[in-house]
């Protein structure tokens, strides 16, 4: 069977993206990912890598003719439109391609250690899935954030889907602030009335699926023919929430800032293959970014020439 998934990000979260790319493409067989690519330099690095199984997806395109989005877009950071684009961009899909039944949106943060396959047997007929954040006990403040997680989100082709990603699209499109207002955040606080507001709403309850920095602690975590299990669960993928670069090579991975440390299974199992597979991505990214720099200089020199 084959798998629909889509994300966006820009230029500053290639390298993560590629991972996201590369890490479904070992443990997914039959999988294609849409990305929305938020700037003209994304696209054009991904275009000239010609990765099977991506389906590119230009800003201008997305955007065309959307007019309440064009709307929604003004007075609102950039991080701020990101959210905003969430529901709009899983809706774009649906209404564009109409072989998708099923779609999943994924942060561009997420990395697989497994196939997804038990996720989508876990939520069976159900119309939407949703993740909760199942945060540690030291993390529980953050539960103004919401109770679910926007990292995965199913939206299956059918009235309870359309029907929520609809009202969805229509209260972001009027308030997606990167701020805790009203018992609002950003696209993210309205999951908390799914699955009162819609029918066929599937709480995934696999620890398997979006361990993360704010809820690793609540796990016995153990390793065994080359796998990570939580709590008996095999790991099928973490979400790399505040990874980030500070520098060169040094990395900050962000446990620290939800009370986490890195024990050996967390740093050698988890952390060590994600900082690799970025490096990688890295690699072919700047390979990617010299050919095309000297395309553009042959294109310019060729032009002045007399």
């Amino acid at each position: 069977m084959r798998y629909d998934f889509c994300t966006y990000f820009d230029s500053n979260y290639l390298s993560r993206g590629l991972a996201l790319y590369r890490s479904l493409k070992e443990h997914c067989q039959d999988f294609r990912l849409w990305v929305l690519c938020m700037d003209d330099d994304s696209y054009g690095a991904l275009s000239g890598m010609e990765l099977p199984g991506i389906e590119l997806i230009a800003l201008k395109d997305f955007e065309k003719g959307d007019d309440s989005l064009e709307q929604a877009k003004k007075g609102r950071t950039r991080i701020e439109y990101y959210f905003t684009c969430t529901p709009s961009l899983v809706l774009f899909i649906l209404n564009s391609f109409s072989d998708v039944d099923l779609i999943t949106y994924t942060d561009a943060d997420l990395y697989f250690f497994a196939d997804p396959r038990p996720l989508f047997e876990e939520m069976r007929d159900d119309s939407i899935a949703i993740i909760p954040h199942r945060f540690s006990p030291q993390n529980k403040w953050n539960l103004i954030f919401g109770m679910y997680n926007v990292g995965w989100l199913s939206f299956r082709r059918d009235k309870n889907g359309l029907k929520c990603l609809m009202r969805w699209r229509e209260l972001c499109n009027e308030w997606c602030y990167d701020r805790v207002e009203d018992n609002k955040f950003a696209d993210q606080k309205y999951l908390d009335n799914w699955p009162r507001d819609f029918q066929g709403v599937a709480v995934i309850e696999n620890k398997g699926a979006n361990l993360a920095p704010w809820n690793v602690t609540n796990y016995k975590l153990c390793t065994g023919g080359g796998k990570v299990f939580v709590n008996g669960n095999t790991l099928i993928f973490y979400h790399f929430h505040a990874f980030r670069n500070l520098f060169w090579r040094v990395y900050a991975i962000g446990l620290s800032i939800y009370k986490a440390r890195p024990d050996k299974i967390i740093r050698d199992y988890i952390y060590k293959p994600y900082l690799g597979a970025l490096r990688e991505a890295d690699k072919d990214l700047s390979e990617i970014r010299d050919k095309r720099f000297c395309a553009r200089n042959i294109r310019i020199q060729e032009s002045s020439s007399f």
